[in-house]
């Protein structure tokens, strides 16, 4: 049998002999070749390497898997399950975005419907501030480069603008650039957005800086007639909140509801398809004034007019509809244009005639004469005589100008203006001075003397009327001629609308009503009506105003109305400087009605420290109640009643 046939020997033996040299090793296979051996003897048999028994590594990487797999799947049921809300909660949070609807605010109107503040179109310029970092933008100047393009147009500081579009908070997803700006500066943004768009399509080293750039609608405020009526309308702050005046004082009726919208947003863009939601905003309240903008227009002018004339601080006039209380002007000089803030004097910035607390002088007189008349202490007839001095308590009292004895009635003391006489007078109200000065301070305080008006005005003064157990001795004599006490120029106005309409203080009035989203309009409040004095006293009164215009003796000859009559009263006053609280210069001032005998308009002027030309009431104010009252008496078609005066005597003989 050859080697190729013959079986393989199995050798016994834990391992098998080495192979000898020269040994032929068979190879496996049909017709395979021996192998020759190097040697004849064989080598030693190794023994084979066993391996451990893999199950305890299978076991142990099968619970390892299953408890990472574990740990996935609580976390998974967490996430889906647990904290599902949650998590959705958070990313709406992301995806969405809140945007604020401005309300539009409420108009103001004169009593005839002519608008003085309006609103119009506008934008709020927002931004996504998380647009404008580095990963977005792929640049590190984001900020900066959108800054120095916004500024110039918004008219704003660039590092200011920087600080808005990199926020301290990472995560702050709005801030607002400018507040109510003009469409045309909107679509100056617009088309510098638009063209960067278009740059970086086609150069890609362009990067549109301004893509988290947006507006949201608003609206600013504009008030047509420049400075007119200024010091009553107020003004709109930044905020879009009132600032001053009627804007402030109605700020809730004329400001409405905010609404808002909320919409899904990805890169800045709405996505349409994932739907939104929205709250209208509810529209302000429009407000209807009591003032006529044509008699404003006529008080204002001739106000400014005498202001410049005189070279006086300031000055103020106020028209009002004796029957009603409504105010139909309040004129300040100087004023400001609420368009146009930036170059507003902050002095002049309010309304003067409600603000203002100043000694009123003789035009108080009037408040006197009615508590003498109504406590039947004198008459209209009654006879005073003036001496050229006297000397009360630790002073010795004068009238404006050097006369002898005067020898007149107590009309004659009001037509002619005498601090003497009203002292004479007024000291007849008790049997001791005390008594005197207890029933003369019920009657200030019944003409408003001493407490607000009633307006509700922001800012406005009640004056200063001490209790009379605190006057001083020269206070008990000389606050019946109107010093040592304050007052403001509606208050003033409302003492000889007192006296205009019977004796019956009707609380001033400056809103006529309201007219709501739906077109319907709310009146107004009736205001508080108060009897101060009888019927018989304010015509008495009336007939003693009289005097002062129509008599030759009479201090206001110049607010003589042709075809008119005319009841009123001048005034000048020591005036306390607000500066050093030390009398400097003078209050100038006139107050009347007119028809005298059915009265249906009051016209108070009042001028604070004339110093060019003369500084009497009579001579300055006289012809601006002429000028204002005539305007006023033509545009409401009040007709001359053609009854004549009573031409009550002003002196007697002894």
């Amino acid at each position: 049998m050859s080697d190729r046939q013959a079986p393989r020997r199995r050798v016994p033996g834990p391992a098998k002999p080495p192979r000898p040299r020269g040994a032929v090793r068979r190879q496996a296979g049909p017709g395979a070749r021996p192998v020759r051996r190097p040697g004849g003897s064989r080598p030693p048999v190794t023994r084979p390497l066993r391996l451990g028994s893999p199950r305890p590594r299978l076991r142990l990487v099968s619970l390892a898997l299953t408890l990472v797999l574990l740990a996935f799947v609580v976390r998974l049921l967490q996430v889906q399950a647990v904290d599902a809300s949650a998590y959705a909660a958070r990313a709406e949070q992301n995806r969405y975005v809140v945007h604020t609807l401005a309300a539009e605010r409420g108009e103001i109107t004169d009593r005839n419907g002519v608008a003085l503040a309006v609103s119009e179109d506008a934008y709020d310029i927002t931004a996504d501030p998380t647009m404008f970092g580095a990963k977005q933008l792929k640049i590190a100047d984001g900020p900066e480069r959108a800054a120095a393009l916004l500024a110039p147009i918004l008219g704003q500081d660039q590092a200011a603008l920087v600080r808005k579009l990199r926020p301290q908070n990472p995560d702050a997803r709005y801030t607002r650039l400018a507040a109510r700006q003009t469409p045309q500066v909107w679509k100056q943004i617009k088309d510098l957005k638009s063209a960067l768009t278009r740059k970086a399509g086609t150069d890609h080293t362009t990067v549109n800086v301004l893509a988290g750039v947006f507006a949201d609608p608003s609206s600013q405020r504009v008030y047509p007639n420049g400075d007119l009526a200024a010091g009553i309308l107020g003004w709109v702050n930044a905020d879009g909140k009132g600032g001053g005046g009627v804007e402030q004082q109605l700020d809730k009726q004329l400001s409405g509801k905010e609404g808002e919208v909320r919409y899904a947003q990805a890169g800045g863009r709405e996505v349409p398809t994932a739907g939104s939601t929205e709250t209208p905003a509810v529209p302000g309240a429009d407000v209807e004034l009591t003032i006529d903008r044509d008699i404003q227009w006529a008080a204002q002018h001739a106000i400014t007019e005498q202001v410049e004339k005189s070279k006086a601080d300031r000055g103020y006039v106020i028209v009002q509809d004796t029957r009603t209380g409504q105010i139909l002007a309040m004129a300040n000089s100087p004023g400001f244009d609420p368009n146009d803030l930036v170059k507003a004097d902050g002095d002049a910035m309010g309304n003067a005639a409600l603000q203002d607390a100043y000694e009123p002088g003789s035009t108080a007189k009037v408040m006197s004469m009615a508590a003498v008349l109504e406590r039947n202490v004198a008459t209209p007839l009654t006879h005073v005589v003036v001496p050229n001095r006297l000397h009360r308590g630790d002073r010795l009292f004068q009238d404006d100008i050097d006369h002898r004895t005067w020898y007149l009635t107590l009309n004659g003391v009001l037509a002619k203006s005498s601090n003497i006489g009203t002292i004479l007078a007024a000291g007849e109200l008790g049997r001791t001075q005390p008594a005197a000065n207890q029933v003369l301070y019920s009657y200030l305080r019944k003409f408003g003397i001493g407490g607000y008006t009633g307006l509700g005005f922001p800012g406005e003064t009640p004056g200063i009327l001490a209790p009379p157990q605190k006057w001083s001795t020269s206070q008990q004599y000389t606050i019946p001629f109107g010093q040592g006490f304050s007052l403001n120029a509606m208050q003033a106005a409302s003492v000889y609308s007192t006296i205009a309409n019977g004796g019956v203080r009707v609380v001033p009035t400056l809103v006529r009503g309201t007219k709501g989203a739906d077109g319907r309009f709310t009146p107004a409040p009736k205001p508080r009506q108060t009897r101060v004095v009888s019927a018989r006293t304010a015509k008495s009164l009336a007939q003693m105003l009289e005097s002062v215009v129509d008599d030759e003796q009479g201090t206001g000859v110049k607010a003589r109305i042709p075809g008119y009559r005319v009841a009123g009263k001048t005034g000048t006053a020591n005036r306390v400087d607000p500066a050093t609280g030390r009398y400097r210069g003078y209050t100038s001032s006139f107050a009347g009605f007119a028809p005298a005998d059915n009265p249906r308009i009051t016209v108070y002027c009042a001028i604070q420290n004339a110093t060019s030309g003369s500084y009497f009431g009579g001579q300055i104010c006289g012809p601006i109640y002429k000028q204002v009252m005539e305007f006023a008496l033509k545009t409401l078609q009040v007709p001359p009643t053609g009854a004549r005066p009573a031409n009550l005597p002003v002196e007697y003989k002894p």
